[in-house]
């Protein structure tokens, strides 16, 4: 069984999804917020709750058999129908990275989480790395040797 990707499809563009993540964060207090695009990955930022916070959306490979070629037939698409499918999965992923925002707001405005539970992987620390990228190395070396605490232990 395969499961269909959120917001697979979509006509929202790009910009639009972009738009309207900054709209939630504003509306939701962030004082700060950008984005960029660097070959396959796109960056966005924010800062709120006195917090720096970065998000990396990786971008799919135009070249991928996905978009330059059919699914059913295998035939090679015209580099314009290659570009629209690619465009379709740019826009899903924007569409969704937008879900991923509202949703996280959403859980720390409704008291369910704290803003550092909430983004604690992609909060930038004052070396430019996010969380995750200090911590990811660490955590595979725990899996690894063993060193983990059991799934269910609940401290308090």
């Amino acid at each position: 069984m395969t499961a269909s990707r959120y917001a697979q499809g979509t006509t929202v563009d790009s910009h639009t999804s972009r738009a309207e993540i900054e709209r939630t964060l504003t509306r939701y207090g962030a004082t700060s917020f950008m984005y960029g695009w660097q070959d396959s990955r796109a960056a966005l930022a924010f800062t709120a709750d006195g917090r720096q916070v970065r998000f990396i959306l990786p971008l799919p490979d135009r070249t991928e058999r996905r978009f330059t070629h059919t699914p059913a037939k295998n035939q090679r698409r015209t580099p314009e129908a290659a570009a629209k499918e690619y465009e379709a999965a740019v826009r899903q992923s924007w569409r969704a990275l937008n879900l991923v925002v509202k949703a996280k707001l959403e859980a720390v405005a409704a008291g369910i989480v704290s803003f550092e539970a909430e983004f604690l992987a992609h909060i930038v620390l004052p070396n430019g790395k996010t969380i995750h990228e200090e911590t990811e190395a660490g955590i595979e070396t725990a899996y690894r040797t063993g060193a983990v605490k059991p799934l269910l232990q609940i401290e308090g």
